[in-house]
């Protein structure tokens, strides 16, 4: 007989989503409980616990034998324990049986473990993650500190992506990532603006990223100039296999940029994860017209001006097409453009010449 049916078997539907991406983080890059792991899954974690009103059970699965060895793990690495009360946390707080994060507060805050940071930005997240349990209060004077950092714009004029990472994750420490209102004052949204249009004019969609999710968490709108370029930036990534673990990859542009687009209301982490090892690719980091700016304004010595309408002129014919794009839409982005380019430009002020 020539006419048999061949019943194929059923396709196994690809994991995706964020099931498929917490088995990944968990099993699928690095060996648990290693400080690379630890830290991509804190952030991994961090972001769903910030996603507000979804049920989101199902990613603890992959976590639940890291959960019952938080305590034992914290009391020989000490170092760690931002990680692991971070961690803790947040798997208690997605849903997982167990309240033991409470009792691990009270471990690190008895042996004074954030007074070992010398990082105000690491102190605040300690305090962040103590308040979370209810085992400290208030610290005013380091709340004070931060404050006056960020309320600079000066500082955030000039390229410094640490300064601008650090604004950033202030505001998300003091506003409980988006829970509670941060109290900013108007000028720490200007460097909030001014960190932006750097970030934009370096197409850095990693730290723009950032930026736009600590002016929502401010109460503040970021431009949809800035969240198109983020939101097309995680479409962007991609995750593959791989035969090793790299050192480094684009988890963690992959992270925020899709953390912006879900806050933003928009799809992400909707992703095909494939098994075995993998990779996370994605041009996050930067490739605009910030540093040829730069290096244009510095060329131009005692001629450079604070005046933006002058210097347009002078700057524009100097760059690619491509990069006059990217210079007119920040431009566009922000009403803030002319007060940045003052502090960008770092031009004479008429006196004496510091150096003879």
């Amino acid at each position: 007989m020539s006419n048999i049916i061949r019943l194929r078997p059923r396709r196994q539907r690809e994991p995706r989503g964020v099931a498929a991406l917490s088995v990944m983080f968990a099993t699928q890059r690095r060996a648990q409980g290693d400080v690379f792991w630890l830290k991509e899954n804190a952030e991994w974690l961090g972001i769903l616990a910030s996603m507000k009103g979804e049920t989101l059970c199902d990613v603890l699965e992959p976590y639940e034998a890291f959960y019952q060895s938080i305590p034992t793990q914290l009391e020989f690495f000490p170092q760690y324990y931002r990680f692991f009360l971070s961690l803790c946390l947040d798997i208690e707080d997605l849903g997982m049986h167990g309240d033991q994060g409470e009792a691990l507060c009270h471990w690190v805050a008895e042996r004074d473990l954030p007074e070992a940071e010398l990082s105000d930005l690491q102190r605040g997240e300690a305090m962040r993650l103590l308040k979370r349990r209810g085992v400290v209060t208030a610290q005013t004077a380091l709340t004070d500190r931060l404050h006056r950092f960020m309320a600079r714009p000066e500082t955030f004029a000039l390229p410094n992506q640490k300064a601008a990472y650090e604004l950033a994750h202030i505001i998300f420490y003091l506003s409980d990532y988006g829970r509670r209102d941060p109290a900013l004052a108007d000028a720490t949204l200007t460097s909030l603006h001014y960190a932006g249009l750097l970030a934009y004019l370096d197409q850095n969609s990693d730290l723009l990223a950032e930026i736009c999710a600590a002016l929502r968490f401010a109460g503040a709108t970021p431009s949809p100039i800035w969240e198109r370029l983020v939101q097309d930036a995680h479409a962007a990534c991609h995750i593959s296999g791989a035969a090793y673990a790299q050192a480094a990859d684009g988890y963690h542009g992959y992270l925020v940029t899709g953390w912006l687009a879900q806050i933003a209301g928009n799809t992400a982490f909707l992703d095909v994860v494939p098994a075995g090892q993998v990779t996370i690719s994605g041009n996050t980091g930067g490739q605009g017209p910030l540093r040829r700016l730069s290096a244009s304004l510095f060329g131009l010595g005692v001629e450079r001006s604070a005046d933006w309408s002058r210097m347009r002129e002078n700057l524009l014919p100097g760059l690619s097409l491509d990069d006059q794009i990217i210079l007119e839409a920040a431009e566009q982005s922000t009403p803030c453009f002319e007060a940045f380019f003052e502090g960008f430009a770092r031009a004479s002020d008429g006196g004496a010449p510091l150096f003879k």
